[in-house]
């Protein structure tokens, strides 16, 4: 045994509590294990060299690898990325629209079932092969290469819409900083003899119109382009502009970003959840949420919309969580971190439903006391006409004095008149004004944040304050996943083809931003909703039952399972080779067909907006609208069969992978440098081509020295403190990894 097998195990012991311990520690310039590998290798001929990598620094034996720096921002990184809108304006809106309270059951139980394995194998394998989505699903298996460039595909057309949702919201922010709010009130319209009411604005409300016609300014169908929205091209140039600025240096540069692009949605949620709790109605808002309908847990639909959710919300299959964690020491905790970011995910979706519902309850107090007055009003009328007689009114109710009738006794009021004119009650035009009924009203997505949310801040004291702050949080929630987004396109083609980090962030946003003018034209809002329904959903599905797939049954579980304990210091639970090998591809297998079925029973359709009508009506998608629906799908899933197909008849050998083939063994990793007629000009390890690559004959050892306090060196993981996969040097009986 080795001298420093004590300290090994003394490692292991505590590897949970140095997790906890590096997710509490500042940023550190002396943190070797994030900033600095020293790497010694002993070629066939005796000689060793040392290389140091570090950061900016470039070494003719070692590629250059940028590193967190620090624990804290690496995990920040991650909740940015899977912490999105989702969970301010779809999580609540699934909570409301299937059973309360009790749809947080299935969401968990489908989050420990699927979000959590799939999630830490993400991070497994991109720790481990330190690689982007391409290269690692290419270094898995050469026929599912086609898996990575899938993601960049699907992440391209996420990011394409996605940035326009922040567009909108600067848009607003820069219109909140005005007392009283734009959207306070409907405009009115001067004429030499008359002032009234937009009438498009009158037939709806002021938050609906202003969204529709000040916003967006949105035309009547998709087939009218009505050119482009000058407001929104000049936000969405800035929005493209802060992503390329935070982006442009990796994760060095939007590393340092994440600090108050994933804090400060927090501290927003918690003002506001403080600031609408001591409003009137918020209780009845809350109550609302958790009141449990139980039944209609028990369909199939709840289920099937749980476990989207918890797909889309952890940002499974885009490649942003493999890119992130790629840049991570190989013996960092990957499954504390799993389940940590997974929980902090589901938490926030928990605390923004409570913020939502506790302002719907606010605004549905204000609507439902709208609607006594008007009510009130009209029994005022009835009974000035004869109608109505007097005896039917409680005697303790003054109806002169409309705005102090409570809800209770106009409820009383209402029940006494429809006993008593019970076949003529109908005619009377008389609301029951229900707050149940007015939290029932479920919203969703731009509906929710531009409309509904917008209209209950109008009524908050000080409410250009907490508008700023609302969309603010927004703006913040939508780069966090917009950089993982980003990340997972740049990352996988910095690997591969070995392009300049700088140039290809600033192609990538002027090419997206050029294509993302489609967005801001008058009826872009529409597009919006096509790339939201099918670039997504189906691809993805598709991409994490690969991956599954590729891991459990191509590479082998059993396998996988070695190297996470080489890479971890512990063997994984039981739990996970039965979710990965069985249950998981079964339960994605389902959710896929299922979508598939939704998909096709429902036509292709979108909401437009009438403007003469001033509501919202569903029309079908026009025949070259249903065309670039089939399109957006084919073309995500396109790269798989494609590049499975060039590897299985070898007109693209399956030795030429662009990666050049690496073996770690427990205790040495093994170097085979590509034959000399084949291109491997971005050698895993190297990133040389053949010609100045040294002899491939493999080195005789590779292993981190690091001097200990005692005078004694020890010899430990290239890239972490004592990780057992590389603490022994030459161990025949030692089981040998594929990674």
């Amino acid at each position: 045994m080795p001298k420093n097998s004590k300290a090994v195990k003394r490692e292991l012991d505590d590897d949970v509590t140095e997790s906890v311990r590096d997710l509490l520690s500042n940023e550190d310039a002396c943190d070797d294990s994030f900033k600095k590998s020293s790497l010694i290798v002993n070629n066939h001929e005796g000689e060793g060299k040392e290389c140091d990598v570090e950061e900016g620094g470039s070494d003719a034996e070692e590629e250059e690898r940028p590193a967190w720096n620090s624990k804290l921002q690496y995990i920040l990184a991650q909740v940015g990325f899977s912490v999105g809108l989702g969970n301010v304006w779809r999580f609540p809106y699934l909570c409301q629209k299937n059973g309360g309270g009790a749809y947080l059951v299935p969401y968990l139980i489908l989050l420990i079932l699927i979000g959590i394995p799939l999630f830490f194998l993400e991070l497994a394998v991109g720790q481990r092969i330190r690689r982007g989505s391409i290269g690692v699903w290419n270094y898995i298996s050469p026929r599912l290469g086609g898996i990575g460039f899938a993601s960049c595909v699907v992440c391209f057309f996420v990011a394409l819409y996605y940035n326009v949702i922040i567009s909108w919201s600067l848009f607003y922010f820069s219109q909140s900083f005005q007392q009283p709010l734009p959207w306070h009130e409907c405009p009115l319209v001067k004429n030499k003899t008359s002032t009234y009411v937009v009438p498009e604005c009158e037939k709806s409300s002021a938050t609906t119109y202003y969204w529709y016609r000040e916003a967006l300014d949105i035309s009547d169908s998709i087939s009218e382009s009505g050119g482009l929205n000058w407001k929104m091209t000049v936000c969405l140039l800035i929005a493209w502009s802060m992503v390329c600025l935070a982006m442009i240096k990796g994760i060095q540069s939007s590393g340092k970003v994440m600090y108050f692009s994933s804090l400060f949605p927090y501290v927003v949620l918690v003002c506001f959840l403080v600031r609408s709790l001591l409003l009137k109605g918020s209780m009845d808002g809350i109550r609302h949420m958790f009141t449990p309908k139980l039944e209609i847990m028990l369909e199939a639909k709840v289920w099937r919309e749980a476990a989207t959710q918890v797909f889309f919300a952890l940002g499974l299959g885009f490649g942003g969580v493999i890119a992130f964690s790629s840049y991570n020491k190989r013996d960092n905790n990957c499954h504390f971190d799993a389940v940590l970011v997974s929980f902090i995910n589901f938490f926030t979706s928990v605390l923004a439903t409570l913020v939502v519902f506790a302002v719907l309850g606010f605004k549905a107090n204000i609507m439902n006391s709208k609607c006594v007055a008007m009510n009130t009003n009209k029994i005022l009328t009835l009974l000035g006409s004869g109608i109505l007689e007097q005896n039917l009114i409680p005697h303790h109710m003054n109806l002169t004095q409309v705005n102090q009738v409570s809800g209770e006794d106009y409820h009383k009021m209402i029940d006494h008149i429809k006993g008593v004119k019970q076949d003529k009650f109908e005619s009377l035009g008389l609301e029951a004004c229900s707050i149940e009924d007015e939290l029932n009203k479920a919203v969703q997505g731009t509906g929710l944040a531009f409309i509904a949310f917008t209209e209950a801040m109008t009524h908050f004291p000080a409410s250009p304050f907490w508008s700023v702050m609302f969309f603010l949080m927004l703006v913040n929630l939508g780069l966090g996943s917009m950089f993982g987004t980003i990340e997972g396109i740049l990352t996988p083609l910095i690997d591969t083809f070995k392009v300049r980090k700088e140039f290809l962030t600033v192609g990538c946003c002027v090419l997206a931003f050029s294509i993302g003018l489609l967005f801001v034209q008058r009826s872009g809002n529409y597009f919006v909703t096509m790339f939201d329904d099918y670039s997504a959903t189906l691809p993805l599905l598709i991409v994490v039952i690969l991956e599954n797939v590729a891991i459990a049954w191509f590479y082998g579980i059993d396998k996988f399972f070695e190297d996470l304990k080489d890479m971890l210091g512990f063997m994984p639970y039981r739990f996970y080779y039965y979710m990965w090998k069985y249950i998981t591809p079964i339960l994605l297998m389902v959710l896929l067909c299922s979508s598939f079925i939704q998909l096709i029973m429902t036509p292709p359709s979108y909401s437009a907006w009438i403007q003469e009508e001033a509501i919202e009506k569903t029309l079908r998608f026009p025949p070259w609208g249903i065309v670039v629906c089939i399109s957006l799908v084919v073309m995500a899933i396109l790269p798989v069969p494609v590049v499975f197909g060039l590897r299985y008849f070898n007109i693209i050998s399956e030795n030429t992978s662009g990666l050049s083939t690496v073996s770690y063994k427990k205790g040495r990793i093994i170097k085979e440098t590509a034959r000399p007629e084949e291109d491997d000009d971005t050698s895993l390890i190297h990133g040389k081509s053949p010609s100045e690559a040294p002899s491939p004959m493999p080195g005789n050892s590779i292993y981190r020295k690091q001097s200990g306090s005692g005078g004694t060196d020890v010899d430990t993981a290239p890239n972490g403190r004592y990780g057992i996969g590389y603490l022994m040097a030459d161990m025949p009986d030692m089981p040998e990894s594929d990674l």
